[in-house]
């Protein structure tokens, strides 16, 4: 497994990249076929001493992006609490694998009944205009696979999304 460790506004100590190592070293036990995992660190001045320190995981699994963040008061506990996170992140992602494997519906599925999503959050920013080509390096910049952005060409919101098969498509909404 290739880690990337980087920081913002932090310095990345040789016994932090060492604890980061042994720490995320033990994740591709569960899941042989991580390709890579981007590991940012970032220490943000906050009015919250215990929401100091901002650790972000992003892990390739031959293409599907697993994502985890945590927040803490100390570098090395943000560290020690996303570990956790993105361990249940890789588990659902077997069950997933294993559930699309079988055959009708699954034992393990019927016997512990999740409750439906729901939307917990939302989120708002800022768009400039932009052209479509703008709109997949920035979407690649921060490692999404999808992007909504405000084209200036046709004057329009479009999503840009990327498709199973490595290329991009853009959904240019209608109204009725």
């Amino acid at each position: 497994m290739d880690l990337q460790i980087t920081g913002q506004s932090i310095e990345i100590l040789p016994t932090v990249k060492d604890y980061i190592e042994k720490k995320f070293g033990k994740l591709d036990r569960h899941f042989p076929n991580i390709n890579n995992t981007k590991i940012e660190l970032s220490e943000q001045k906050t009015k919250s001493q215990d929401q100091r320190y901002r650790v972000q995981v992003t892990l390739d699994a031959n293409g599907m992006l697993l994502r985890a963040e945590e927040r803490a008061e100390n570098l090395l506990v943000a560290i020690d609490k996303v570990v956790p996170v993105m361990d249940r992140q890789i588990e659902k992602y077997k069950g997933k694998l294993y559930k699309k494997g079988k055959e009708g519906p699954s034992i393990k599925g019927s016997l512990n009944e999740e409750p439906s999503p729901e939307v917990v959050r939302t989120k708002r920013f800022t768009m400039k205009p932009m052209s479509v080509e703008d709109a997949v390096t920035q979407m690649e910049l921060l490692g999404h696979d999808f992007f909504l952005f405000y084209n200036s060409s046709s004057k329009e919101y479009n999503l840009l999304y990327r498709r199973k098969d490595g290329n991009y498509s853009v959904i240019e909404p209608e109204l009725e």
